[in-house]
């Protein structure tokens, strides 16, 4: 089964998929080493990892480049972010095309104004409801393989209210969508009320830090969720683990105070797959091993 295959797979079984977030194909590995059925790429984790926040500063061509990367990396299905495709209808049509050269399984598209902003700061604008229909009809048209998975995102709870919400998400699910994401509902309540109300399978962002509540895996499949997207977990933990590490060689000019917290040189060959790379190298190469 390909990786689109497997996505929709998840999407059309019963029962909620945890799918962590990764921002490079190292992380992206360690989702899949994990056991993890897919993984999700964030678009703001790429963005802050080449050093900027999540203010939709990255080209297209930018984020394709990643995403080939980590594709190529991974065997299991990888859900993109394609921001708001990158302008209108037209920027969505070659946008659509490049994620799909690049082997992304599925992605989501979201309808705020171009530049967007992360989902969960203050001061998002949106566009009209026909302006996204427009999109995401560019989108279901413009797709190759019709097992890649079309996400529609809408983040007009802060603006609209949840109800207008859940309305924009229907029209963008009868519009050719097939999973939809309510993103930043802002309370448990306002979580449940939003799978029983979509036309189609219901997606979840879930974080700490941000406007929605981070309930376990359990409570959100019982609401009804299909797909969970961890984003920015990874990238925390990256962050922390470095800040901690720098901490102790800039005190102690060396890391031994925090060596028993770190990979082992074997864990991180594990992390790449060295050893299908030497595989490789002895049946090509007349290495020996």
């Amino acid at each position: 089964m390909n990786a689109r295959k497997k996505l929709r797979e998840l999407v059309e079984r019963p029962g909620y998929t945890v799918v962590p977030g990764a921002y490079d194909p190292l992380i992206a590995r360690l989702v899949q080493v994990a056991g993890f059925e897919a993984v999700y790429i964030t678009g703001g984790g790429v963005s802050r990892s080449q050093g900027y926040p999540d203010l939709g500063l990255l080209t297209l061509t930018e984020n394709v480049q990643v995403l080939c990367r980590i594709v190529d990396a991974v065997d299991i299905p990888v859900i993109a972010d394609i921001d708001t495709g990158y302008g209108n209808a037209i920027n969505v049509v070659r946008a659509v095309r490049e994620y799909e050269r690049a082997g992304v399984a599925g992605f989501h598209i979201e309808d705020q104004v171009a530049p967007k902003k992360c989902g969960h700061y203050e001061g998002k604008a949106v566009v009209g409801v026909q302006e996204m229909v427009g999109k995401i009809k560019a989108a279901v048209d413009t797709r190759r393989d019709a097992d890649m998975v079309i996400i529609a995102r809408s983040d007009a709870r802060a603006i609209e209210g949840l109800d207008a919400t859940i309305e924009r998400v229907n029209a963008y699910l009868e519009a050719g969508a097939d999973v939809g994401f309510v993103e930043a509902p802002q309370n448990i309540d306002e979580l449940a009320a939003v799978p029983p109300r979509l036309r189609g399978p219901a997606l979840v962002n879930i974080f700490e830090g941000g406007k929605t509540p981070a309930l376990p895996a359990k409570q959100l499949e019982a609401m009804g969720f299909r797909l969970g997207i961890y984003p920015s977990q990874t990238h925390r933990a990256a962050i922390r683990a470095a800040q901690d590490v720098l901490a102790v060689l800039k005190r102690d000019g060396d890391t031994a105070a925090i060596e028993g917290r770190l990979a082992t040189f074997n864990d991180r060959e594990v992390a790449v797959n060295t050893a299908l790379w030497r595989e490789r190298e002895a049946k090509y190469l007349g290495t020996g091993g």
